[in-house]
């Protein structure tokens, strides 16, 4: 699952890069008589920033049911995992870096949308205008950093799991300080010594 959860994290990055890259800066103004129409270059903004929205959302997904996913049929219950204080921290963290994200990554790519399919404009002073710029590439590094904290999210409810199954002995070992007589391969005492 942490092998999903970076793969998609990276891609989402990689993807909100190069949208923000290939973002024309301005349209190309076509003047009428009583309106504007402004020609945009084609441009691949709008998908790359809906993939890297889609490889967010996938990040978020596989981070958030990794963690409470029963590994090895051991299930540990949401309790045990936020007693722990750094992973309530990061896991608070991981979600309002996805936010962010997602709010950032989502802005422009929608603007930039609504700038391409509403191209005419009444008022012949109008300018042929843009997403923000920097926007993107800013929801893309987030897209990376939220990522990166569902893969710390990950390795401390892996401990928070391991020491949830030590204290309760749910892990098939029995209690802390518990012996049983199959651990041991001590050989049997011959017949008629004692």
């Amino acid at each position: 699952m942490s092998l999903t959860v970076a793969t998609c994290g990276v891609i989402s990055f990689i993807l909100g890069v190069v949208a923000e890259n290939k973002k024309p800066a301005t349209g190309t103004q076509i003047i009428g008589k009583s309106s504007v129409t402004c020609k945009y270059p084609s441009d691949p903004t709008v998908v790359l920033g809906y993939l890297s929205v889609a490889f967010l959302i996938a990040t978020t997904v596989a981070g958030y049911l990794s963690l409470f996913y029963p590994y090895k049929g051991k299930s540990v219950p949401q309790g045990a995992l936020f007693r722990s204080t750094s992973f309530v921290v990061f896991f608070n963290i991981a979600l309002f870096t996805t936010g962010l994200a997602a709010a950032l990554l989502l802005w422009p790519t929608i603007t930039e949308q609504i700038h391409q399919v509403h191209n005419v404009y009444s008022s012949l002073d109008a300018e042929c205008p843009t997403a923000k710029t920097g926007l993107l590439g800013g929801g893309a590094f987030l897209s990376l950093d939220s990522s990166l904290f569902w893969l710390v999210c990950l390795m401390l409810a892996a401990n928070a799991r391991e020491d949830y199954l030590d204290e309760t002995g749910k892990d098939g070992e029995g209690e802390q300080g518990q012996v049983f007589v199959g651990d041991y391969n001590a050989p049997l005492p011959a017949k008629g010594s004692v």
